[in-house]
């Protein structure tokens, strides 16, 4: 009972991204000296090449040849193995030389039977999620190595209910970690802002608004998980229904000059909509506030999810000169 605990624990733990992988030192072998290491597979680099971490977690290039014995331990001799038979948090003893490049030249390798099948249940459970989760995040190499690493440090822990219970705490905190990330990709918050002004009647957009407009698109250069929400507005010159299709005609100015001139991809432009004379930012019974209430706002959101530390940066504000009124 107690054995599948475990294993339920370390299974969870090898799902949970969240968790860094230590850095750790890599032997490097004295050519044509003798070597006999002892510790687990952390890393397998190809189809003959592993990485075996010691007990005091050093690291060390292990390359089997055709030529290299692989048994399981045993009174009677053991087994025999090919190498494609070792998997990712195996215990094990190789003995060998160093090679030219500081990696051990296997001539032989011992493990525990039970320990191997153990080892290999764990990785077909593994490579899976490994797979799924490399798919959804597009970062493989970060997150191979941090699963080698929960894989070298949960199969080298010894067994015991307490030791069971730590790894499946750290589980659920790097599960939960996760979930928030993935909760987090459809909450969006406004990183920059731009206030485009007009003039009156008029939706072509002055060289100072195309400026602010530059530094809009110039923010998204390197964003992921972004939208760019645009809304236009009028003062109360004039009638309402004609102000309402005249703030829709600024907004779609700016929409424009965003996709031709700044090259945003359309389907980053989330929303559009033109409020006319409505949400007045000033009061129109005076020149002054009508010339701020004839504006375009635009909003660059980002995903927090996929965007993390998101700096909410000051808005651009354009104010050419009025037409006389």
């Amino acid at each position: 009972m107690l054995k599948r605990i475990f294993a339920t624990g370390l299974l969870f733990a090898f799902a949970a991204v969240g968790v860094l992988a230590q850095e750790a030192q890599t032997r490097n072998l004295a050519s044509g000296q003798k070597y006999e290491i002892k510790g687990v597979i952390v890393q397998m680099e190809d189809a003959n090449t592993f990485v075996v971490r010691d007990g005091v977690g050093v690291n060390t290039r292990v390359v089997v040849s055709p030529n290299t014995s692989i048994k399981n331990n045993s009174f009677w001799g053991g087994d025999r193995f090919p190498a494609s038979a070792l998997v990712r948090g195996l215990n094990l003893k190789v003995e060998g030389v160093g090679d030219s490049s500081g990696a051990l030249s296997a001539s032989k390798i011992r493990f525990d039977k039970s320990n191997l099948m153990t080892a290999q249940s764990i990785d077909a459970r593994v490579s899976p999620a490994e797979d799924r989760i490399t798919a959804t995040e597009q970062n493989a190499q970060r997150l191979s190595g941090q699963i080698d690493e929960l894989m070298a440090i949960s199969n080298a822990a010894k067994g015991g209910a307490k030791a069971a219970q730590e790894t499946a705490d750290a589980a659920v905190a790097g599960v939960n970690a996760t979930n928030k990330r993935i909760t987090d990709i459809d909450d969006y918050v406004v990183q920059t802002t731009a206030t485009i002004n007009f003039k009156v009647n008029s939706s072509r957009l002055s060289e100072e608004g195309k400026a602010a407009l530059d530094q809009v698109a110039n923010a998204t250069r390197n964003l992921k998980g972004y939208t760019i929400e645009v809304t236009g507005f009028a003062s109360s010159d004039g009638s309402t229904a004609k102000n309402k299709v005249l703030s829709q005609r600024r907004a779609q100015a700016v929409i424009d000059y965003l996709v031709e001139n700044g090259s945003v991809p359309l389907r980053r432009i989330g929303t559009s909509y033109g409020f006319g004379e409505l949400q007045a930012v000033a009061d129109n019974a005076t020149r002054e506030g009508r010339e701020q209430n004839r504006r375009v706002e635009v909003k660059l959101l980002v995903s927090r999810g996929i965007n993390t530390n998101v700096e909410v940066k000051s808005a651009a504000t354009d104010s050419p000169s009025p037409d006389n009124e």
